[in-house]
């Protein structure tokens, strides 16, 4: 029998490299602190405090009671789960079947496929909302066209029936976003290695089967990584909301953020109330997240 041996002290080498590497990171989690966990404290202290323009007092958890009797509220954080619930899944299955498609290396061409579909994440959140609003306004591009084709008698009501509006917001998101994702999606195929492919196929295994049972296991990562990203920026929708329908009609198309900012700007500020709004946000994309993180990381 060989005797055990006593796990050997750390030498004075890894001491310095462990003592170097506390100091590269240091800054970075300084900035963290400054720009993150102080301004997150300062809004949960800000949300205890009840009144408006700077008479601020110290009103506990009222804010907080006063959210589910808030009606704009209510109607706001169902409209930010609809486009959440709708538009984060088609989003994501279509990034996947793009980036499968585009990752053939028999595709001609692909490239341009590449930067075509990328290219509206280059455009500003406010031109390519603004786009959006003159296709589908009542005198729009689309209601022109469908008007001269006669496919309509009258223009449809796209920004001014809220079911309408809120889909037109949905396609929007989509055609602006659905190419970032694509191209994580190509990145992870391209780490994925061919011969797997190759041996599936010789096992008789069909495009689908391949799809389902190689390409969707071996990106659990980056479909979780992409997940957790496109549901804290959907929580977080503002732009295209603000400049296509301004929460309309009435608040029909209202999101948490857009109330948010008219609260705070718009009206007579309630800042206490408002930071009690956003802390919600940051509760919601924390624990959807972490729902998100333990059922998609089966370690």
């Amino acid at each position: 029998m060989t005797a055990l041996r006593a796990p050997r002290p750390k030498g004075g080498l890894e001491r310095k490299t462990a003592r170097k590497g506390w100091l590269f990171i240091l800054p970075a989690v300084f900035l963290i602190l400054v720009l993150s966990f102080y301004p997150m404290i300062q809004a949960f202290l800000l949300s205890l405090q009840k009144g408006s323009g700077n008479q601020l007092s110290y009103g506990g958890f009222s804010n907080y009671q006063r959210l589910p009797k808030d009606n704009t509220y209510v109607t706001a954080l169902g409209n930010t789960f609809f486009y959440l619930i709708v538009q984060v899944p088609i989003m994501l299955v279509l990034a996947l079947i793009l980036a499968v498609m585009l990752n053939d290396e028999k595709l001609m061409g692909r490239g341009i496929y590449r930067t075509l579909i990328f290219l509206p994440c280059a455009t500003s959140l406010v031109s390519c909302s603004m786009i959006f609003l003159q296709l589908f306004s009542n005198n729009g591009l689309l209601n022109s066209i469908m008007l001269k084709l006669g496919w309509v008698s009258e223009p449809i009501p796209f920004l001014t029936n809220a079911l309408y509006a809120r889909l037109v917001i949905v396609v929007t998101m989509l055609w602006r976003w659905t190419g970032y994702n694509m191209v994580f999606y190509l990145a992870g195929l391209q780490n994925i290695d061919h011969q797997i492919y190759e041996a599936a196929r010789i096992d008789g295994a069909t495009a689908f089967h391949q799809f389902t049972k190689i390409t969707v296991p071996l990106l659990r990562p980056i479909i979780l990584f992409t997940t957790v990203l496109s549901t804290n920026g959907t929580l977080q929708l503002f732009d295209e909301v603000r400049i296509m329908t301004a929460g309309g009609p009435g608040i029909g198309t209202a999101t948490l953020s857009w109330y948010i900012y008219r609260i705070t700007f718009e009206s007579v500020p309630r800042f206490g109330y408002a930071a009690a709004m956003a802390f919600t946000i940051f509760i919601m994309v924390a624990i959807l997240a972490f729902i998100q993180m333990k059922v998609g990381d089966r370690q």
